[in-house]
Parts: structure tokens; sequence; C-alpha cells
């Protein structure tokens, strides 16, 4: 079963990454704005998967705003 995970958790996670206050990313910045990169995203995609949740680099690569992940990841999750 996959990991419960959260919008919150994800936002936290991603801060994590780019050495940010979690309450500075806002659901529809982009994340590139704000340094990620493509080492950075495959980072939580291999930390998701090793969660459960089933997600590629692509789902997330292609919109990069935590409101856009979110969309992509909470049907994935063990809500």
């Amino acid at each position: 079963m996959p990991a419960k995970l959260t919008l919150e958790d994800v936002r936290a996670q991603v801060a994590e990454l780019l050495f940010e206050d979690p309450a500075e990313l806002a659901d529809d910045e982009e994340l590139i704005d704000w340094g990620l990169d493509s080492v950075r995203v495959m980072t939580l995609v291999e930390q998701w998967r090793k969660q459960g949740v089933q997600v590629t680099f692509a789902d997330l690569a292609e919109r990069p705003t935590l409101a856009d992940w979110w969309a992509v990841l909470e049907p994935k999750v063990g809500v």
C-alpha cells in the first residue's frame, strides 16, 4: 500500500531539498524558479517510489508546481 502522503508533506520535502522554508512555497509557483533541477526531482521520485507511490520523472517534470504535482500524486497515495 502506498505511503500516506499529504500536500504539506510534499511541500516540506521539496522545501528541504531547496533549503527553503515550506511556508514560502506557494502551490502555484514554478519550482524551477526556486532552483529545482532534474537531480532533485529524481531524488523526490525515488523517495516516493520507496514509499510505494508509483510516479515517474516525466509525471513531475512536465508540471513543476506543487499544485500540479499534488494532482498527479493524490490519486496514487493511501490518503
